[in-house]
C-alpha cells in the first residue's frame, strides 16, 4: 500500500509518500481501506514533535473513514463492506490515517451516517467526539444559556449544533462579521463579534441579563479561557478543549466555577473508555441522519499524494471548514 510516512517532526517537507505492507489485522480490529482523512489541529502539533505521536518515521492522521476489508477476532458488530468512520489512529501505538490500509480498534469506529458521504465523513469523528463530550460533561440541557466561544472553528460549529440539539439557547463568540453569519446559519440564537473587552461584556450583560452564561464552551484557549471564566454565571460550568497554558483560578473559585478539560484522545493513548467513542459516533451519525447536524467540509480537496500541501493549506489559515484528504 501506499503511505505518506513523517521521517521526523518538522515542516511539511518531511512527508514521503512511500510504499508499505498492508497491516495485519489483530483480536478487536477490523482492516479499513481508507476512502479519506482529514487534518484537525493536534495532528498539526503531532507532525511538529507534541509526543502523544507515533514512533517516527510513522504515518501520521488521527480521522479515519472508509470500508471494512477484513474483520478480526471478538468483533462482532462491524462486517466486511461496512462503511464506517472514526479517530482511531495516529498517535503513540497507532498507525496513521494518511494511508491506504489502516488497522483500527472496532470500538473507536461506527458506521458512517447514511446522508454522508464517506469522504466527508472523514471531517466529523474528531470534532464530533470532542464537541460531543464538552458538551455531555457540562449537561447541557433545555433552557441553558451556552456561549461557544471559537462558534466557526471545527468543534465550535459542531457544538453549536449539539447543544441547540439539547434545547439551549446557544450565543456564539467569533471574531468577525463573515463568521458571525456562519455560525447564525449553524442554529446560534445570538453572536458576539469581538470588537474588545467592554463591548464583549456589554453583550453578556444584554443576552444574559447581567447573571452570565450557565455553560461556557471554549474552544480557542489562552486568553480566551480566561474570558470563559469572566462570561460564566455564578456556579457556572466550563468546558475547555486547549487549556496546556498558565491561568489565575481565583475568578474560577468566587464564582464556583466547574472546569472540563477535554483531551479526546485519552481513549486511544491509554485504551480505556474506547467504546464510548464508538457509541458517540452512533449518536453523531443520527443527528446527522435525522438533519440536525452538519460539517462544515472546505471546498479544496486534496489526495494521498498532495498531503503535504493539504497541511500546509490548513495551517494558511484559508480553509473555509475541514479539509478533506481523499485517498479512493
Amino acid at each position: 500500500m501506499q503511505a505518506q510516512v513523517l521521517r521526523a517532526a518538522g515542516g511539511v517537507g518531511n512527508f514521503e509518500l512511500t510504499a508499505m505492507p498492508v497491516p495485519n489485522i489483530q483480536a478487536g480490529k477490523v482492516l479499513l481501506q481508507m476512502a479519506a482523512t482529514s487534518i484537525n489541529p493536534i495532528d498539526i502539533k503531532i507532525r511538529e514533535g507534541l509526543p502523544v505521536g507515533p514512533q517516527l518515521p510513522g504515518v501520521i492522521g488521527c480521522d479515519v473513514a472508509g470500508t471494512v476489508r477484513a474483520v478480526g477476532a471478538d468483533v462482532h458488530d462491524l462486517k466486511v463492506g461496512d462503511e464506517v468512520y472514526g479517530a482511531a489512529a495516529g498517535v503513540r501505538g497507532l498507525g496513521g490515517a494518511m494511508a491506504e490500509y489502516v488497522s483500527a480498534d472496532a470500538r473507536l469506529l461506527a458506521p458512517k451516517p447514511v446522508a454522508m458521504s464517506v469522504q466527508d465523513s472523514a471531517a466529523l469523528a474528531l470534532i464530533g467526539i470532542t464537541a460531543s463530550e464538552g458538551i455531555r460533561r457540562c449537561q447541557v440541557g433545555a433552557g441553558d444559556q451556552v456561549l461557544i466561544q471559537g462558534g466557526n472553528g471545527g468543534v465550535g460549529h459542531i457544538a453549536i449544533q449539539l447543544a441547540t440539539a439539547r434545547g439551549a439557547k446557544v450565543t456564539a463568540a467569533v471574531r468577525s462579521e463573515k463568521s458571525a453569519q456562519l455560525v447564525l446559519d449553524m442554529g446560534a440564537h445570538d453572536v458576539i463579534v469581538d470588537r474588545g473587552p467592554e463591548h464583549r461584556q456589554q453583550e453578556i450583560k444584554r443576552i444574559t441579563g447581567g447573571k452570565g452564561f450557565d455553560v461556557v464552551f471554549d474552544t480557542v484557549g489562552g486568553a480566551s479561557l480566561d474570558a470563559a471564566f469572566q462570561a460564566a454565571a455564578l456556579n457556572g460550568r466550563v468546558a475547555a478543549i486547549s487549556a496546556r497554558s498558565t491561568h489565575d483560578l481565583s475568578l474560577l473559585h468566587g464564582k464556583g466555577l466547574t472546569l472540563n478539560v477535554v483531551f479526546m484522545l485519552i481513549p486511544l493513548l491509554y485504551d480505556i473508555g474506547r467504546e464510548r467513542h464508538g457509541l458517540t459516533l452512533r449518536e453523531l451519525a443520527t443527528l446527522v441522519d435525522n438533519g440536525k447536524l452538519r460539517v462544515r467540509v472546505d471546498p479544496t480537496r486534496f489526495d494521498l499524494v498532495h498531503a503535504a500541501a493539504a497541511h500546509e493549506y490548513f495551517s494558511s489559515g484559508r480553509a473555509q471548514g475541514k479539509v478533506v484528504i481523499r485517498i479512493r
